[in-house]
């Protein structure tokens, strides 16, 4: 403990840490030349404005959230066991929740990783890093997850904004073993392939389990639209479960293949078909052409991937509420979902009421749903809870 570089609080900025958020911003730390001297990515002592300390962070004088908690215990090593056990209370749970080995094994803040993912697919395990100090420590925590999984491979992935944010470049590297061709991953008892090194995020969405299981608690015989489809998980549970058809909707050729290759593996390929163009160009054409379907699931890329981009998200959603809501039959079913972090709950409600209003529709809310529990909420970080899904019944 009396090694680590101190980072100080100023006086009454402690309250929200103290009451459980994980997050320092910038703004709320003491200037002082020692900090100044410290490393991006740092594990450091965090303290208050008097000296006493509150826990232990990574430290990144880069980033606007400059403090991530990892624990409020001051006097704990952190090293590779440090992860062996948080990854074990991690694998616990997940094996309890999902019961298979296919799953977002840890989830950030929420299970004590700061700025890290981790998804399991079978022996293959994808860590996508998007803070500094994971990034410092990344040898550490993939030894720990050699030792709780023993993996075929592990692959080290992170890109984006949050990535950029905290000074650092892309990675898609192998800490472990080779991956040279697509792998196969299951999901409510569907089959799938995905490819970890080259599809997005790392190469699946779990955080859409319960969600698909429910459509397709509602799809047997019914005629589907999958809008912003990807490999078409929602579609293919769909007709597993009888859904008479299904068109899968996406503006990647290579997410459609995939989707088709998906079709195959669980052998509804015969009522499985695929469109590719942008949901926001089809969907009018779908209309105009008198196209009706029983579901239609529209679960679209971040609108809103930032604050600044609010207003143009908000009315992005209700447009396509209103794009969508035109082409749900009678007594049909409308599942809108949103993973900006940055769109409210309430007003995502808001904008798809009005949007579906604005297609002369009625509708009555059957489930406001959320990401699966592999994709835990750190209570005291609202921004953990980025996955809504809103199910309508359409008149």
């Amino acid at each position: 403990m009396s090694k680590r570089p101190n980072i100080h609080l100023k006086s009454g900025e402690e309250r929200r840490v103290l009451g459980g958020h994980p997050w320092v911003y910038s703004n709320e730390l003491q200037a002082s030349p020692e900090l100044k001297a410290i490393k991006p990515g740092s594990i450091v002592t965090l303290r208050q404005a008097d000296g006493r300390p509150i826990g232990i962070a990574f430290f990144n004088p880069k980033s606007l959230i400059s403090g991530r908690v990892i624990t409020r215990n001051p006097e704990t090593t952190i090293d590779a066991g440090f992860w062996q056990r948080r990854l074990e209370r991690a694998q616990r749970l997940r094996d309890r929740l999902i019961g298979v080995p296919f799953y977002r094994l840890a989830h950030a803040e929420a299970d004590g990783l700061p700025g890290c993912v981790i998804d399991r697919y079978g022996d293959v395990v994808v860590v996508d890093v998007s803070s500094a100090g994971m990034d410092a420590t990344i040898d550490d925590l993939c030894t720990a997850i050699d030792a709780v999984l023993a993996p075929r491979v592990i692959l080290i992935r992170g890109d984006g904004p949050a990535r950029e944010l905290e000074g650092l470049e892309p990675v898609n590297r192998l800490w472990k073993g080779d991956l040279d061709a697509p792998i196969e991953i299951m999901e409510n008892g569907a089959r799938f392939r995905c490819d970890p090194r080259a599809g997005q995020k790392t190469g699946w969405f779990f955080d859409q389990r319960d969600n698909r299981a429910l459509i397709a608690r509602l799809a047997k015989g019914a005629k589907m639209l999958d809008a912003y489809c990807y490999m078409s998980g929602f579609g293919n549970q769909a007709l597993m479960a009888g859904a008479a058809q299904v068109t899968a909707l996406d503006r990647s050729a290579p997410a459609l293949e995939f989707a088709k290759q998906a079709a195959e593996l669980n052998g509804v390929a015969d009522r499985f078909t695929t469109r590719i163009g942008d949901a926001f160009d089809v969907l009018p054409e779908i209309a105009q052409g008198g196209g009706r379907f029983d579901i239609v699931v529209a679960d679209p890329p971040a609108f809103v991937k930032s604050r600044k981009d609010f207003h143009q998200g908000a009315r992005a959603y209700r447009k396509l509420a209103r794009l969508a809501a035109t082409c749900v039959a009678s007594e049909g079913i409308l599942m809108l979902c949103s993973c900006s972090h940055n769109m409210p709950a309430d007003e995502l409600v808001k904008q798809a009421a009005r949007g579906i209003q604005e297609a002369g529709r009625t509708a009555r809310m059957l489930y406001h749903t959320g990401a699966a529990p592999d994709h835990p909420v750190h209570p005291g970080l609202p921004e953990s809870a980025y996955l809504k899904a809103l199910t309508f019944a359409i008149e």
